[in-house]
């Protein structure tokens, strides 16, 4: 049966609408007549396109720009506070929050230790860090558009937590248990790919085509960007690389495996071999190195050279442009960055490493929990648009 003309009508404003919005948030400050250029829609189309995005509150005129001859044009702007996103970062021992605007600028922030990992204590503080921000939130026409959550263990695509050894968790509906309690639009991913899409949106990997994020917590996760696309693989659940084993007969994991990566080149090993020294947490260790503590200096940078084996195998598969170090030892990178440097060096194709960069996080510990908040903006876009 041929469909209506007003139902084509329809889907081809809707589908119009999306690329002057996208174009207004691409290239803004920009004139109708740019836009009109830009997307090679008509003049009045993007005039009547834009006037709505206005009465939307998407979109905001700025004042005269440049004249090229004639009266001056009218310049647009997106208008990043329609809305807000929170993004949350949660950890093995910690659960990082923030809020952000529409375009990812960080509006307020929260963090809480997380000693205990049970199920139904973890909820109770996400959903209170969660409250925190939401309540901070200044008014706006969309108000919270959504939540990201990035998670340290293997997600399905309805957002539970199908496996999270570090947590000791299996089978946790997070997505449906936070659109319940909040009735906003979910989503979750592993915490390396949201530290991906942090670093890709945000950070050291803006524009670079071909790139691994590398998160070194308490354990390793990577996030795939192949094509400037994350790459999730045949089931969703590609980059668990902190459980490629580099040692055969190696320690046993709590992933069922044993030798496993994380075990030799996460804060969690670096911790473990710190305690001889006296030492209990990142924070001290750091503080230590900075002091001038060669011992401590000489460990961080043993880590190093374990993190730069595994980060080796990484280029040799993927051959990409860069790797990014990114979570809670990227503050080590002063001790961490010659001898990771040193062991890819050493490890590598050389046609492999020709032009790689090894970069580590631009958002340091952050590159996740900004990942976070952006899934909850793009899911609002394609709400918008679609």
């Amino acid at each position: 049966m041929k469909q209506k003309p007003t139902g084509d009508l329809a889907l081809i404003k809707k589908m119009n609408t999306s690329i002057v919005l996208e174009a207004v948030i691409k290239h803004a400050p920009l004139s109708r007549a740019q836009i009109s250029e830009l997307t090679g829609l008509n003049k009045a189309t993007v005039s009547s396109l834009v006037q709505d995005l206005i009465d939307s509150n998407l979109v905001l005129e700025n004042g005269p720009g440049e004249s090229s001859g004639g009266r001056k044009p009218v310049m647009l702007l997106f208008n990043g506070t329609a809305g807000y996103a929170v993004g949350i970062d949660l950890g093995v021992n910690y659960i990082r929050g923030l809020l952000s605007d529409l375009e990812g600028n960080v509006v307020s922030e929260t963090q809480r230790r997380l000693k205990r990992h049970d199920p139904d204590f973890t909820m109770e503080q996400l959903a209170a860090c969660i409250e925190e921000l939401m309540q901070g939130a200044p008014e706006s026409a969309y108000g919270i558009v959504g939540i990201g959550v990035g998670v340290p263990g293997i997600v399905d695509d309805h957002g539970s937590i199908l496996f999270a050894p570090n947590l000791k968790w299996r089978q946790v509906e997070l997505q449906r248990l936070l659109e319940e309690r909040f009735g906003l639009p979910v989503t979750i991913d592993n915490e390396a790919n949201a530290g991906a899409q942090g670093e890709q949106k945000y950070g050291a990997g803006r524009g670079i085509r071909n790139q691994i994020y590398v998160s070194v917590g308490i354990g390793i996760g990577t996030g795939i960007i192949l094509n400037k696309e994350l790459y999730k693989g045949a089931s969703g659940f590609s980059g668990e690389l902190g459980h490629l084993s580099i040692e055969y007969n190696g320690k046993p994991c709590s992933c069922g495996n044993q030798g496993c990566w994380e075990l030799y080149a996460s804060e969690n090993a670096l911790l473990e071999r710190a305690a001889s020294l006296g030492f209990d947490s990142l924070e001290d260790l750091l503080a230590s190195a900075e002091d001038g503590n060669e011992q401590v200096r000489e460990l961080i940078s043993s880590i190093g050279d374990y993190l730069g084996a595994g980060i080796a195998n990484i280029v040799n598969v993927f051959n990409p442009d860069v790797v990014i170090i990114g979570n809670r030892m990227s503050r080590a990178k002063t001790w961490l960055e010659q001898s990771v440097q040193a062991a890819v060096d050493r490890r590598t194709l050389s046609y492999h490493r020709e032009r790689l960069l090894i970069l580590f996080a631009e958002l340091q510990d952050q590159s996740a929990v900004r990942g976070a908040a952006y899934y909850a903006i793009s899911k609002f876009f394609t709400k918008i648009k679609s």
